[in-house]
């Protein structure tokens, strides 16, 4: 299904033919020789944009669109039903006002919006203040209705969601250390799944199996897991903001992050590996440890890490919050003291969020871990986290990494057991 842009014997293709992104592989172009009609030949040249039309699933016409803004991505699709749309919590930084406001325009009627918290704690009302016109429910991970098993996973999504005709998940596409990436399917497979679902896949033999990597998505199990958690969920369509390539993707989940992929140069290589790494948290991850680990299991945990074996990890994080709201984190960080051994060998540690210690320990076994700029040390140094409220200036030979959910450097040469 196309919409005509140009037709004329002798058309150009111009920068104005294309979309605010500038992205032209969305336009087709028929010359004389190919414009037919009734197996015959017409004059001229077509030129034309293909038209994405959700209402045909799965079909030929489902596309991804790129724009600066979510307005331009969304482009002239609209819908009569009342499907459910899915936003991040805090934790992911992205203009949903714009989004939504885009979204109500195309959508007469609107589901309901549902912020996805997984197993994250309940945002109050000055976090909600932007987006409280639209009358925001937040999840709630103990009412859900089942959808499928999937490899074992008990699939069920929150009753909002799973009582709407479809859903569209609106998110960020970054780094993530199991799916590859997020956004797409995540945000109402996991964002807006129940307890069980969300324990389940974050079961320690889960988020440790063979292929589960930061980065990547082809080969992924946990990435494939959550895609078909997705489907069966209803999520058909997702609309995300893609900050290192600085634009939004509309189109169907799966595609738009195979489109980010492109669009997005996660890996900066160098020739020598460092003998520390600074990483600079962002705000939406810094509120707590939970949050802010990642960015130093991230690095530790990429494809080639940048930093010599035994090294430091230097996080720049506040965390206000301490070590988080996540029970099972905080018991698990409670019960053990670094390098957190016993999590990888023993019983798997259970309860929201005690996969990131199973992180923490596989990290621990290649590198130290030091935070600074933190709020409260005390707290974290009552769990064996080296922590400090100052800001040290590390020597010229380290890395220094001010964007590490979007952009990791790596060393592909061998890596030294010294």
């Amino acid at each position: 299904m196309v919409c005509v842009v140009g037709l004329g014997s002798g058309i150009a293709l111009w920068d104005s033919l294309v979309d605010d992104a500038r992205y032209p592989d969305t336009v087709v172009i028929r010359s004389s020789r190919q414009l037919r009609s009734g197996h015959k030949l017409l004059g001229g040249t077509l030129v034309a944009t293909p038209v994405f039309d959700p209402a045909i699933f799965g079909g030929p016409a489902v596309g991804v669109r790129a724009s600066r803004d979510p307005a331009g991505a969304l482009g002239a699709w609209s819908d009569s039903a009342s499907p459910a749309i899915c936003v991040p919590d805090g934790t992911r930084h992205l203009d949903l006002v714009s989004a939504l406001e885009a979204l109500a325009e195309r959508l007469p009627s609107m589901g309901p919006i549902v912020v996805g918290l997984g197993l994250h704690r309940r945002m109050n009302s000055r976090e909600l203040e932007s987006i409280s016109r639209f009358s925001p429910i937040q999840h709630d991970p103990d009412d859900c209705i089942a959808t499928a098993v999937v490899n074992g996973v008990p699939g069920s999504v929150f009753r909002p969601v799973a009582e709407a005709p479809y859903a569209i998940a609106v998110g960020v596409v970054e780094l993530h250390q199991y799916a590859g990436l997020s956004g797409g399917h995540k945000a109402v497979a996991v964002g807006c799944g129940g307890r069980e679902t969300i324990a389940a896949l974050h079961h320690r033999d889960m988020v440790t199996a063979p292929g589960v990597c930061i980065g990547a998505l082809a080969g992924n199990p946990f990435r494939t897991v959550v895609n078909q958690l997705g489907h069966a969920a209803g999520c058909r369509l997702a609309l995300v903001y893609v900050p290192a390539a600085e634009c939004w993707l509309f189109g169907d989940p799966e595609g738009v992050l195979a489109e980010a992929m492109k669009r997005i140069q996660p890996w900066e290589m160098i020739s020598d590996r460092a003998p520390g790494a600074v990483l600079d948290v962002p705000a939406s991850k810094a509120s707590s440890l939970y949050q802010a680990s990642r960015a130093a299991t991230y690095l530790a945990l990429s494809p080639h890490p940048p930093v010599v074996m035994g090294g430091t990890l230097i996080l720049r994080a506040a965390c206000p919050e301490g070590l988080g709201s996540e029970a099972g984190f905080v018991a698990a960080m409670k019960r053990s003291i670094p390098p957190w051994t016993e999590v990888l060998r023993g019983p798997p540690p259970r309860g929201p969020g005690a996969q990131r210690v199973v992180m923490l320990a596989k990290m621990a076994e290649r590198y130290r871990l030091r935070v600074e700029g933190c709020s409260n040390p005390e707290a974290l140094k009552a769990v064996g986290i080296d922590a400090t409220s100052t800001i040290s200036e590390p020597p010229s030979t380290w890395l220094r990494v001010p964007h590490p959910f979007q952009r990791l450097p790596q060393c592909s040469g061998p890596q030294s057991t010294d």
